[in-house]
């Protein structure tokens, strides 16, 4: 393991906290961006704007630093948080990070949280403003053709799916999903949930918590809540998936990455050794996530200015 890993584990072991469900969702969210500290490390871009779409969804944009002229690759991201935590505030910095390391404009979208707004609130919202950001791509010195959708934890479920509801229904046209230890499937039943359920930052109660606020009534094998369980992927825009090794979403992570491959989707899949899930938003006192969001950053990059065919 890490030693910046088992060395932040220890802290927040050490600590003695009631069970996730006991606790107010408000305070359950304060608590969270109380972490700020331990996030990525501030970095300076060359500007950043706050809009929203015309439903009233909450936009930041990030002009990375020593872009070259006219339009850029853009990168829609949707932050982590299980659905129920997280904000604008709580990625800007992995934003900034982000947008510098792939020479991309890092599009932040605020979607609404569960569980006072269920599935498939936040979908909409994902996907109205992957919408949004395409109509108006000129407004976000964004080249439609070069975007990504990106997204950690549950905001890497939210990027599969907008993904396969573009496919579905004719558009947006996605160009490339980056899924950073994405959840992708409810069963938590995989031997990675039973070798990591306790003691290694998120549990597997945490994750039953999650998705008892963000399911609501619909049925958790819905491929727009769980895409590892879609019937088909083929058609989809490539990948890159980041898995972790002591992470109990690590094998769904690892296991959509091959149903791509298999359903002829190019997909580069990386398995991070000796970390834990959201390592690289912790970045603050998990160097290894410094190191490995630029080399997200640099893949991100790279598949967005190769030649089209």
């Amino acid at each position: 393991m890490d030693p910046d890993v088992r060395a932040f584990l220890a802290v927040t072991n050490a600590r003695q906290q009631p069970p996730i469900d006991a606790i107010p969702v408000d305070e359950v969210r304060r608590q969270f961006a109380s972490l700020r500290p331990v996030f990525q490390p501030f970095v300076e871009v060359t500007r950043v704007t706050n809009t929203a779409t015309a439903g009233g969804v909450p936009l930041r944009s990030y002009h990375p630093m020593n872009a070259p002229a006219g339009s850029l690759p853009g990168i829609v991201y949707f932050h982590g948080g299980g659905w129920v935590m997280g904000d604008l505030d709580t990625h800007d910095t992995l934003c900034r990070q982000l947008a510098n390391h792939a020479g991309a404009v890092v599009v932040a979208v605020d979607y609404r949280l569960a569980p006072e707004h269920p599935f498939p609130a936040a979908l909409d919202d994902a996907y109205a403003a992957t919408q949004h950001i395409i109509r108006r791509a000129s407004e976000f010195g964004v080249d439609p053709t070069r975007l990504a959708v990106a997204g950690d934890s549950a905001g890497g479920n939210l990027a599969a799916v907008v993904t396969l509801k573009a496919r579905d229904e004719g558009g947006p046209r996605v160009a490339f999903q980056c899924l950073l230890y994405p959840v992708l499937d409810f069963e938590c039943n995989t031997p990675s949930y039973a070798q990591f359920a306790d003691g290694f930052g998120l549990t597997r109660a945490k994750m039953e918590f999650f998705g008892r606020s963000y399911l609501g009534r619909e049925d958790a094998n819905h491929p727009f809540l769980s895409p590892l369980r879609a019937p088909e992927l083929t058609g989809l825009p490539p990948a890159l998936i980041v898995t972790a090794e002591y992470d109990v979403l690590r094998d769904e992570g690892e296991a959509y990455a091959r149903r791509l491959a298999a359903s002829g989707v190019p997909v580069d899949s990386w398995r991070v050794a000796g970390v834990i899930h959201a390592f690289i938003h912790y970045a603050g006192v998990i160097k290894r996530g410094q190191s490995a969001l630029r080399e997200v950053g640099e893949r991100l990059g790279k598949a967005l200015t190769a030649p089209r065919s």
